[in-house]
């Protein structure tokens, strides 16, 4: 697992100071979404934890008992914001890039390093787009603490190829967010196996690059945004369901994986 060290923590989160909770004002709802942010979509009534959505999150155990500084931190979280019938795929695509099978989160590869992870899945038979919050006004409180104690982040997105501005049927993921050289990385080792893959910066819906945005809310103001199309997200899984997909994971779906881990591990 990528590590810093306690001084390069410190140093992070001095520099990212401007980002703490004060800079992001209270949420409104934008014109598609339902709830004005996570907070508000628990504090209703009609909406139950374990009936239509779940939360999911693994926070790796660290400690630092050095008289030194010499002890080191994980660096690394992966976030799907919009799992299970929200933007189907994105839930087994944050537990795999972080390490863990999605069938029954054994390590994988076995000895391969793991991230912490945060998922927030829709779970009901129908109408999950309900529960959809716009990352930008994601308040989670174990996905904004895991997001601002790392210096790295990845979040896992759905969208259509008419959303990513490319021709119908099209397999693409757009890779945007803050964190540049993290993105460089990705567009690189995406190439480097066949994926198509967009610079999503210029994009203004899915570009990623707001700094309210929870994926950029890590120590260094930073991180990735990963946008997959449709037909992209369809092909990796022979049954595509919220109950079967974690079971029928394809060669395309690992091979998006690896690519992804390959990036964070470099």
């Amino acid at each position: 697992m990528p590590y810093l060290s306690r001084r390069s923590i410190l140093a992070a989160m001095t520099g990212a100071a401007a980002v703490g909770p004060a800079a992001f004002p209270a949420a409104r709802a934008v014109a598609a979404d339902t709830f004005a942010s996570n907070t508000a979509l628990y504090a209703d009534p009609s909406v139950d934890e374990g009936t239509d959505y779940a939360r999911r999150h693994r926070r790796h155990a660290s400690y630092d008992d050095s008289e030194t500084g010499a002890a080191t931190y994980p660096t690394t979280v992966i976030l799907a914001l919009h799992g299970g019938g929200i933007e189907p795929g994105t839930s087994e695509l944050c537990l795999a890039i972080a390490g863990y099978h999605p069938a029954d989160q054994s390590p994988v590869p076995a000895g391969g390093p793991v991230y912490d992870y945060w998922m927030f899945e829709g779970i009901r038979s129908t109408n999950n787009s309900e529960l959809h919050v716009t990352s930008t006004h994601c308040d989670d409180p174990v996905g904004w603490s895991l997001a601002r104690g790392a210096r790295r982040a990845v979040s896992l997105h759905g969208c259509s190829p008419a959303q990513a501005g490319v021709p119908a049927g099209t397999s693409a993921v757009l890779v945007g967010g803050l964190d540049t050289d993290l993105r460089t990385a990705l567009l690189a080792a995406y190439a480097g196996v066949g994926i198509v893959a967009i610079d999503a910066v210029g994009n203004p819906d899915l570009g990623g690059t707001d700094p309210q945005n929870i994926v950029n809310r890590t120590m260094t103001g930073a991180g990735a945004q990963l946008e997959l199309t449709t037909p992209m997200r369809t092909a990796m899984f022979t049954t595509n369901t919220r109950p079967q997909r974690r079971h029928t994971t394809t060669s395309a779906f690992w091979r998006f994986v690896e690519a992804t881990r390959a990036a964070l591990a470099n």
